[in-house]
């Protein structure tokens, strides 16, 4: 199959090829699993040097569309979605960006309650027995008064992941990836001093239990008692760093 891509300038000329290829991926005229043109064609096609054109296939790898192969039938292929990978592409952007100041953790704590109140209503109705195993799991391990703070984070993520999953869908799964696996750690980093592990697990038992219940309404009251806790406990962390500053 010959695929048409769109003409490139000299500018930038790596990351316009691999737009224009990403760009044949996404509108269906490149299938998973299929080959791409050879170095040698796309020089050709594009009119550029090999390097350039290898530059524009690791762009390509490095957002997971491509895969590489070895051998006689190797080459270049269209990857197969891979979902935690790209979540994962989420998560690290997302970090990114709250260290550098563009998202603030109380655009978070808003954008979580938000999402996770709907994954905490879904959940009350989809969870499985197994998943109100995990989340009873995590809370038993996070009343070994011998965990250290970075178990206790661990753990503090791996049930909200559970409360997620249990939601069943996802898209959802795939967004609040970022909201649990990157925001939270560093919230908790920040405010590990201030917080009472008790409070965090008093919260965790309410919403487990109300999802347990199938109470989707307590679910999202006790969602909203722990985002409000830990934005309170977040000014506090600050305002004792601004005095520890002055």
């Amino acid at each position: 199959m010959t695929v048409e891509f769109g003409n490139v300038v000299t500018v930038s000329a790596a990351k316009q090829i691999a737009e224009s290829i990403r760009a044949a991926i996404i509108d269906g005229r490149l299938q998973v699993d299929s080959r791409l043109p050879t170095e040698e064609e796309l020089a050709h096609r594009f009119k550029v040097s090999r390097p350039t054109v290898r530059e524009a296939l690791k762009r390509l790898a490095a957002q997971h569309l491509i895969r590489s192969r070895r051998g006689p039938t190797g080459g270049n292929f269209v990857a197969s979605p891979a979902p935690d990978e790209a979540a994962q592409s989420l998560a690290n952007a997302t970090t990114l960006m709250v260290a550098v100041g563009e998202f603030s953790l109380d655009d978070m704590a808003t954008a979580r309650l938000e999402l996770e109140g709907v994954c905490c209503r879904l959940a009350t109705v989809h969870r499985t027995d197994e998943q109100l195993e995990v989340m009873q799991r995590e809370l038993t391990t996070q009343r070994d008064t011998l965990l250290t703070d970075e178990e206790f984070c661990a753990s503090d993520v791996r049930f909200h992941r559970a409360l997620v999953d249990a939601s069943g869908n996802p898209i959802l799964r795939f967004l609040m990836h970022a909201l649990v696996e990157a925001l939270q750690p560093v919230s908790n980093m920040i405010i590990y001093r201030v917080r009472d592990r008790q409070s965090i697990i008093g919260f965790h038992e309410r919403i487990l239990s109300a999802v347990a219940r199938r109470d989707a309404d307590a679910g999202e009251r006790a969602l909203n008692d722990l985002v409000g806790y830990t934005r309170e406990q977040y000014r506090e962390a600050l305002e004792r760093r601004a005095k520890r500053a002055g």
